[in-house]
Parts: C-alpha cells; structure tokens; sequence
C-alpha cells in the first residue's frame, strides 16, 4: 500500500516540487543578475533587509493580540516600535564608523546572529516592560544592516549599475515587509510569541551565508562583473570588460587607472558627466574630506553635503509615513473599509505587490537617465515619485470602498517604494567611497529616528488628539499627508544642487590622493 493510501502526507512530491521550484527561480535569477556569484551577493543582503522590516511589520500585524496578552494601548504598541527604532538610530552611527574599517561580512553576520537571539527573547516576554527590554537588544543589533549593506553594494558592484542593484536588494525589504503582514501576521492571531520565534529560524542560515560571502576590495578596486554570457544590467561591455561608455560621456582623464571600472581611482558616469559639463565644485569642502578622517569630522563632512541633507530629510519624512503604516496600516484598513483581516492581509499584499513593482522599475529606469547624460536623472525619478505618492494616496484615505481604493493604494505604494533605489544609488557619488559607511550611518540614523518616532506619535495623536477608535486612526492618516509632501519638495531641491556636489566629490578624491 503507498503512503498516500495509508494517510501519510506525499512527502516526496511536495519535495521534489519545491526543488523544481528553485532550480526554476535559479535558472531566471542567476542570468539576470550576471552570473551565479553576482546572485548570491544580491540575494544574501536582499534577506538581510527582510529580516528587520518583517519585526516590524509583525508587531503591527500582532497588535490586537499584544494588546490583550499584556494589557496595552496604541501608545504602547507604537512605543514598542519606537525603542528599536531610537536604539538602531544611535548605533548606526558606531556601525557606520565599522563598516568602513573592518571586515564587514563578519560584522554583518555577527549582528545578524545577536539579532535571531533577541528576537527569541522578545518571544519569551512575560510583561510588557521584558518585551520592551527585548526590543531595546533587538535595535541595537538591527543597526549594522543600513550601513554595512551600503558600503557593500558600492564596493561590490559598478556605479553604472548601482540603481538596478539596489532595486534588487531593496525588494527583500518589502518582501520582508509582506511575510510580516502576511505569514507571521497570520501565526501572530493564533499567538504572537509563535510569530516572533518564526522571524528568528531563518536568520540562523542568512547569517551563516553573510560569513560565507567574500570581502570585497575597497573603493571598488574589486567589483564584481558580470559573468561572460550573462545579461548585462546597465551599459554595454567593452572588451576589457570595463563598461562601456555612452557617447554622452566625455573621454576619461590622461591618467587612467590601470583597469579600467575596478581601480580605486575610477570615476562614475555622473562624475564623468559632470566633470565634461565644466560644473564647478564646492572647492572648500572638497579640501576637507581625507581618507583618514576622525568620526567627528567625518559627520561634519557628511552634513556639509548639501544634496546629502536633503535626500537624509526627504528619506526620513518617507519612512517617517511608511513606519506609521506598517505598524497601524492594517487595522485601518479593517476599520476604513470594513473587511476582515484576512481580506486586509490579502489587499495589503496585492499593494506590496505594487511597491515590489516600483522598486523593480524606478533604479533601472534612474540608471538610464542617468546614461543617457542626464546626471540627476536618478534624484529626478525619485522626486516625481513622491509627488504622485502624495496625489494618489490623498483620494485612497476619502474612499471607504476597499475595491475602489485598491488601485489607488497599489500605485501610491509603487510611487513611495520607487524612490529608494535610485536615491541610494545616487547618494555613493556625492560622497567619497572611505566614507561610505559612515554616511550611511548617519543617514540611517536620521532615517530610523523618524521611523522611531513615528508610531508613538500616530499612535498618540490618534488616541488624544482625535478621540482615539477608528475615526482617530483616519485623521492621523490624513495629517501624515503632510510630511509626505514635504518628501518631494527636498528631492526636488536635491536634484537641483545634485551636479555639484558630485564634482566636488570628485575634487575630495583628487585632493585625498594628492596628499597620499
């Protein structure tokens, strides 16, 4: 008799399914990326960026729960997610400071490990004050991701592909981000310490992949290329293998290094464009970025960058709104059109399913602006995103129909998702490569500051300053319309001032290595 026949599940098939199913995905994805190391990386720092926004979306999705397991209000849920936010905002300094001089794979991996312990923790809490001790551990380690991965992405993969990159690796953020809403969502109304214990099982193998992935060369001196036969991300190749450049670029200086798209001294396509437009560089600040800079002086340096300020403010006015849904978005879409939770949970994937498409189309689409000699082409992508965030999701908030609004959430969820990569992208050439990592850590500070901050303030402007219920909850989204706004102006201001600062990273580089 067969084992089907006897009432044992078919283990068998549903095993050699699920590896068809891989070997597929690994047959699509590893010619797309250029090659199967290429694909590794991508999808290693893609997990790595799911873990974190899967927590955070699983306390919202556990609120209800939480709530009654330990007593709580809105106010101690948003301040749950509050502390991670604050702890990870000041350690990403200290983190970024790492990022650029030690090994960062082993420090990234290492964090990820502390990470899987204390979300173990948070699973064990009997009291709201453990559960709130646990997440103060939890931020702690969950600040290396932003500027480890950063430096990473720069220094493993060509400026000219940088934008699609990140479209990649920023789609495990929101995949992250669903699987919280979605999967652990779902355990967490059976129970939440099940929920928590889910997220911690796979950051045991992604951390044991991170140790296991190479330690790329610094300032790019060892990009990884695309693998012959793949299919190219972003320019054409030349022989040597060094992208080719488009006939918008002017010719590369005298002195070029000795290969060709991986020396340290290589410039990008927006420093090419910018250098044969004869724009003129902020020649006081470029005297002051040195490759041995203290941390003090190397904030002091990142926040005299002015394309830099206003893509760090823009950035956490987004993430600012973001943070806020993720953590109350599913309750107000239960109370706003009237469906249970498990329609919320599938409407609200079928929008992450339109910020996956955002992300997928924006970096690519920066990069060819970018390509074609527009040298803000990339910021400009970002900031007519924002401005159609803000005009589609205005009328989704006057819509209690859930169909009605569903098309105006999906499109505004793809406009607020397609401004990250190509700012990401954008942010590696107005700053000097030594200084990668740290002024990432300041950004992520800013930016997981707002998101701390965030929450409580949704939650305790929906509970006293509009009644708190329903109702409360409606209001606040519609105030949070306005930093979301002010997002696009400063994008729009950054693409403005953006050229210049590029060449005035190329002059900091030219002057460092004049010193040397």
């Amino acid at each position: 008799m067969k084992a089907t026949e006897r009432g044992r599940p078919p283990v068998r098939p549903v095993v050699r399914a699920t590896r068809r199913g891989f070997e597929l995905a690994r047959r699509r994805i590893v010619p797309l990326l250029g090659g199967a190391q290429r694909a590794r990386v991508v999808v290693v720092l893609a997990c790595v960026l799911a873990l974190s926004s899967a927590d955070t979306a699983t306390v919202g999705s556990a609120a209800s729960e939480l709530r009654r397991a330990l007593h709580i209000g809105n106010t101690d849920i948003g301040l749950l997610v509050a502390v991670t936010s604050v702890v990870a905002a000041v350690f990403s300094l200290p983190f970024g400071a790492l990022a650029d001089r030690v090994r960062r794979t082993y420090l990234l991996g290492l964090a990820i490990l502390a990470w899987s312990v204390a979300m173990v923790w948070s699973a064990t809490a009997n009291s709201f004050s453990e559960l709130l001790y646990a997440r103060l551990a939890l931020g702690a380690v969950s600040a290396a991701a932003g500027p480890v991965v950063a430096s990473l992405v720069g220094d493993w993969f060509l400026a000219s592909e940088r934008g699609q990159i990140y479209s990649y690796v920023l789609t495990g953020e929101l995949l992250g981000a669903g699987v919280g809403f979605a999967v652990t969502g779902d355990v967490a109304a059976l129970s939440w310490r099940v929920a928590f214990v889910v997220l911690a099982l796979p950051a045991v193998p992604i951390a044991w992949a991170v140790f296991h992935l190479p330690e790329p060369a610094r300032g790019g001196a060892g990009a990884l290329l695309p693998e012959r036969g793949a299919r190219p991300l972003a320019s054409p190749q030349s022989r040597d293998g060094a992208p080719a450049s488009s006939w918008h670029e002017p010719p590369p200086p005298p002195a070029a290094p000795e290969r060709s798209g991986r020396s340290r001294g290589e410039l990008t396509d927006a420093q090419r464009i910018v250098l044969g437009s004869g724009i003129k560089p902020d020649a006081r600040l470029a005297a002051k970025a040195r490759p041995a800079m203290g941390f003090a002086d190397a904030v002091r340096y990142v926040l005299s960058v002015r394309t830099n300020i206003a893509l760090i403010v823009s950035g956490a006015l987004g993430y600012y709104f973001l943070a806020g849904i993720e953590t109350f978005g599913e309750e107000f879409v239960s109370s706003q059109y009237h469906i249970t939770q498990v329609l919320a949970n599938l409407l609200l994937l079928l929008v992450g399913a339109g910020a996956v498409a955002g992300v997928l189309v924006a970096g690519p689409l920066g990069d060819r602006l970018l390509h074609k000699g527009r040298v803000s082409g990339r910021v400009t992508v970002a900031a007519v995103s924002a401005t159609l965030a803000v005009v589609l999701l205005s009328p989704a908030l006057a819509i209690h129909n859930a169909l009605g609004a569903l098309p105006y959430i999906t499109l505004g969820a793809a406009c607020m998702s397609a401004q990250n990569p190509p700012i990401d992208a954008a942010r590696l050439d107005i700053v000097p490569s030594w200084l990668w990592g740290r002024a990432e850590g300041v950004r992520t500070f800013a930016r997981t500051g707002a998101q701390a901050l965030a929450p409580l303030v949704f939650g305790v402007v929906s509970e006293y300053v509009f009644g708190g219920g329903n109702a409360g909850l409606y209001w606040t989204f519609v105030v949070m319309l306005v930093p979301l706004s002010a997002s696009a102006v400063y994008l729009f201001f950054a693409a403005h001032r953006y050229p210049r600062d590029v060449a005035t990273a190329v002059a900091a580089a030219q002057s460092a290595a004049r010193v040397q």
